[in-house]
């Protein structure tokens, strides 16, 4: 019995797995008119599994295309000498392993000449594919047809050392652009880092034949496929609307889409025979947001790396307007680089999807505010129930119109809350402020980002109601009133009849409102709260 697999390799016969069809096919057409191909994406993005199904469909098709499969993920430390001793053994394996899925033994000659030679520079390394595209042809082959055209594939290539990195390129650059018989016939080059970050002279790059291939995420179509394996072979039915809520929350993340198959039919006692529900999906997407996981973790220790990951997210987040995705900012191009953010179809940055947001909010923020204990009046003995109406539902607002009090109380504190931008702080705190009160009654809390810049919607999930909280920055009243539509048109989207809407005014003479009307036939509760931007020169000694 198959499985969703979030460990290594997918393979096919032991796990689900996207056919992706239309993007093997699109390889196979470069790699049939000897494209020099480059595929440059996060990790846990599915880059091995999709080249290394692409080439056995190639195979498959065509005997004449002989595989070369490479991984330099052990050598990046490795001296030039070694490095080239190496690539000497894996290649001889690899060539090895092709005759041996044939069921035949190469030439008594090929067989001498992969044993008794040994790559010592990229010199040598031209030569030997050289003489081995000739030893391929030779008529000495009688029982196979002969293999013709050499198709190298080489894994983890940022692992290659940087001594040896640009003659390794030039080589095979200069081997592309001769007039002899190309070998390797086709390059398929995999990584995390691109050719120009790995390229560390800041010269012009010796591999500018490169032929770039984007393999994108799961649309929603193939994560309805992958599930509908489990389907088939279990007989565990998944309602439509949860395979559409794990790919918005994803954005068809490979990893994060598997993991969600992992919990729902491993972790979760679900009976086969019963359908998998919202429900489900609720209980799932909480331990995603709780747990720590491979993928998560990567996320989190990347953007840990430099304290200005936060700002440049931050504002992403914050302003309506956007940030241009440019990726000739280092800042911009680092993050892309580890799949945090994405270039949206406007040019502009965006998260990659709302469980990444929710992780960059958690890890950027304090694990105690110092405000904590100001949430509540004091003279309120039990303010979780307080909030919960007899029949067990939030009282949303009365839970909003005490968080509007609570910043008036605490006034110029909120500047004290550490490591917190100024303009974020407001948000973090009514994201901290909601988050307590929904774990203390037993819901769940999630966040969705529409566009991945200026709104924020905070989903509340208890007893299978959902309430829907949506933040903005104080951009004028034009853009709050647009903030009602948008608001209005989500609502009736997600089928709820009313919401809330909680802008922050950073401005030095804010606006404070609080009103509710009807939009568009929902009901809308607006808040402007004012957050304070100064403290007072009185407190300042």
């Amino acid at each position: 019995m198959r499985s969703f697999s979030t460990y290594g390799r997918v393979r096919p016969e032991q796990h689900y797995i996207v056919p992706r069809t239309a993007e093997i096919t699109d390889f196979i057409a470069r790699v049939k008119v000897g494209r020099y191909v480059v595929l440059f994406a996060p990790r846990q993005t599915g880059k091995t599994t999709f080249f290394r199904l692409a080439l056995g469909t190639l195979t498959a098709e065509d005997s004449t295309y002989f595989p070369i499969l490479l991984d330099f993920q052990m050598m990046r430390n490795a001296s030039p000498e070694t490095f080239y001793k190496q690539l000497t053994y894996m290649i001889r394996e690899q060539v090895d392993a092709v005759f041996q899925r044939c069921g035949e033994l190469p030439s008594e000659v090929l067989a001498h000449f992969l044993e008794n030679t040994t790559l010592t520079d990229h010199f040598s390394m031209r030569q030997f594919f050289k003489q081995l595209a000739t030893l391929l042809n030779s008529d000495s082959h009688t029982d196979t047809p002969a293999f013709k055209r050499v198709v190298l594939l080489i894994d983890e290539f940022d692992g290659i050392p940087q001594t040896v990195l640009s003659d390794f390129l030039y080589t095979l650059r200069q081997i592309y652009l001769s007039d002899e018989l190309q070998c390797p016939y086709s390059v398929g080059i995999v990584g995390v880092r691109s050719i120009a970050q790995l390229d560390y002279d800041r010269s012009v790059s010796p591999f500018n034949i490169q032929d770039e291939f984007k393999l994108p995420n799961f649309t929603l179509e193939q994560v309805q496929q992958l599930f509908q394996q489990c389907t088939d072979e279990v007989g565990q039915a998944f309602a439509p609307e949860v395979l559409t809520s794990i790919h918005k929350q994803t954005a068809g993340q490979p990893y994060l889409v598997n993991r969600f198959g992992q919990i729902i039919t491993e972790e979760m006692d679900i009976p086969k025979d019963d359908t998998v529900v919202m429900a489900h999906f609720v209980m799932a997407h909480a331990q995603m947001l709780r747990e720590q996981n491979t993928n998560i973790t990567h996320l989190t220790t990347n953007i840990r790396k430099d304290r200005r990951f936060e700002n440049m997210l931050m504002q992403i987040m914050d302003r309506d307007e956007g940030v241009d995705f440019n990726i000739h900012n280092s800042i911009i191009n680092e993050l892309a680089t580890y799949g945090v953010i994405k270039a949206g179809v406007d040019g502009m940055c965006e998260i990659l999807n709302p469980i990444y947001l929710y992780c960059i909010l958690q890890t950027f923020k304090p694990i105690v505010n110092g405000l904590e204990d100001e949430y509540f009046p004091e003279d309120m003995e039990d303010p979780f129930s307080e909030y919960l109406t007899p029949t067990g539902e939030i009282a949303l607002e009365s839970l909003l119109d005490n968080f509007r009090d609570f910043i008036t109380r605490v006034g110029f504190r909120v500047l004290q809350v550490p490591d917190t931008p100024k303009e974020s702080v407001g948000r973090h705190l009514l994201i901290a402020y909601l988050d307590a009160f929904v774990k203390q009654v037993g819901g769940v809390m999630h966040l969705e980002v529409q566009t991945g810049r200026g709104r924020m919607d905070l989903i509340i999930t208890r007893n299978q109601r959902k309430y829907i909280v949506e933040t903005k920055i104080w951009r004028g009243r034009s853009a709050y009133a647009s903030g009602k539509k948008q608001l209005a048109a989500y609502l009736k989207l997600e089928k709820v009849s009313e919401g809330y809407y909680v802008v922050f005014d950073h401005r030095t003479t804010p606006e404070p409102r609080v009103e509710t009307e009807t939009v568009d036939s929902v009901v809308i509760r607006s808040y402007v709260i004012p957050v304070v931007q100064e403290q007072p020169s009185s407190v300042t000694r």
